[in-house]
């Protein structure tokens, strides 16, 4: 029994030291480098600089919807940034291929949210694709 409680404790310490670590790997991925970028387009407004961050499929669907709504790339930039979760933290990165899933957790109203990322790579470089963001409930 007291074996047992000492490698849960020593379980939990290691857990504990490792898991900082591990995110920021997933910082230093240059899945996570071209999400971060995407996010300072929607803060600067940079309809441009985030077209450089998406995967071709999401910049028309992005395109084909602002068209939709009778709207400017710079109202749609500015209705991203309205909708966009804060305080985001990755918290895991699943690579297959050319393909990846980022895991995230972040804010929206006050509001714990859980997101997934796709990534995919076009022409040698990673792009962000669909993402999906829930609350915890």
């Amino acid at each position: 029994m007291r074996t047992t409680l000492r490698s849960m404790l020593a379980l939990g310490l290691l857990v504990g030291i490792c898991l900082p670590a591990l995110a920021a790997d997933i910082e230093s991925t240059p899945q996570a480098k071209v999400y971060r970028a995407s996010l300072k387009a929607i803060a600067d407004g940079s309809y441009d600089a985030y077209k450089k961050c998406m995967t071709s499929e999401a910049v028309k669907a992005i395109e084909a919807q602002t068209k939709e709504m009778g709207k400017t790339t710079k109202e749609g930039m500015e209705m991203m940034k309205a909708m966009a979760p804060t305080d985001i933290k990755l918290t895991d990165l699943k690579v297959d291929g050319k393909k990846a899933v980022l895991t995230a957790t972040g804010k929206m109203d006050k509001e714990a949210m859980k997101g997934s990322i796709n990534m995919e790579e076009e022409n040698g470089q990673w792009k962000v694709g669909k993402q999906s963001w829930s609350n915890n409930k």
